[in-house]
């Protein structure tokens, strides 16, 4: 793993900052903070900054076909619409949980949504990972009191998912429907941190953001560490490849949890990174609401 050493190109202080994604077609990178409940936006440089107010906390924001954004927040699925900062409720998620919250999610090639849910205290195991197809919300696991995550291989066949506080990534067989069978460990860690976001790169890696660890690890297809990344701040939540030739990786970062003296050795801590890869990522895709086949 080659990589220069990551720089902040946005420091925005996100108290937990999460979510980053590649928009190809506004060329635009999209993150939030949750516990500040905010969305911003910038260029593939850190660049042409704005951001939004949320009316609830958000987990994620992804690209829809059609145009606007699906925002998952505390309570729901909303549809957003960047030019007027408005959301729509599309549908609501465990109202009948109100200690939880959405957590991390992705769009796979199929145009399904998949994303978690947490206790927002961290401390239950109320948490659940779920699947949305053509507005049909299924749940595939339970039993989490952290979710992250999730990804997917390039083929399609494998979605990796995490229990953060087991330090666990978990590995699932994904059928041509897109169900889930097979769960089983794919990495644990063992040194300081825990599994946070991740993404997959072109060649099938896994890179894993480490909460509380200073740094990214990437691991091979057969779950061989590849390489390490260290990062000038501790808590490193998730990454997005994007740019031109997927290979500009913006990453997000936090401060919860740190105390006042960690915060001062910690300037950078909450801000947006970036470096180079020398591998691309895969393509971002878009949430539909038809199933693309």
């Amino acid at each position: 793993m080659s990589a220069p050493a990551p720089t902040c190109v946005w420091p925005v202080g996100a108290e937990l900052g999460e979510g980053p994604v590649w928009h190809a077609a506004e060329q635009a990178f999209y993150f939030v903070d949750i516990k500040d409940r905010a969305i911003h936006r910038c260029d593939a440089d850190g660049d042409h900054r704005r951001s939004w107010a949320t009316p609830r906390p958000p987990g994620f924001v992804l690209p829809r076909d059609g145009g606007g954004l699906l925002c998952g927040m505390q309570g729901g699925l909303y549809q957003f619409t960047p030019d007027t900062g408005v959301f729509t409720l599309l549908q609501p998620v465990e109202q009948d949980l109100p200690g939880n919250r959405i957590n991390d999610g992705f769009a796979d090639h199929r145009g399904h949504l998949w994303f978690g849910t947490m206790d927002d205290g961290e401390e239950n195991p109320s948490g659940a990972l779920y699947r949305r197809d053509r507005g049909i919300l299924r749940q595939q696991d339970s039993n989490y009191i952290i979710t992250n995550g999730p990804a997917m291989s390039p083929d399609g066949k494998t979605l990796y998912h995490t229990d953060t506080l087991l330090r666990t990534v978990y590995a699932f067989d994904v059928d041509a429907a897109g169900n889930l069978s097979g769960k089983r460990p794919f990495i644990v860690i063992d040194g300081s941190g825990y599994p946070d976001g991740m993404a997959v790169d072109a060649e099938g890696c896994l890179w894993i953001a480490l909460f509380g660890g200073w740094r990214i690890e990437r691991f091979l297809p057969s779950g061989e560490l590849a390489g390490v990344l260290p990062f000038p701040c501790a808590n490193i939540t998730k990454l997005a490849f994007g740019g031109a030739d997927l290979q500009t990786v913006q990453v997000t970062t936090a401060w919860k949890g740190l105390s006042p003296a960690e915060r001062s050795q910690q300037p950078l801590a909450g801000g947006l990174f970036s470096f180079r890869a020398d591998t691309p990522g895969l393509a971002q895709h878009y949430i539909s609401t038809e199933v693309q086949k």
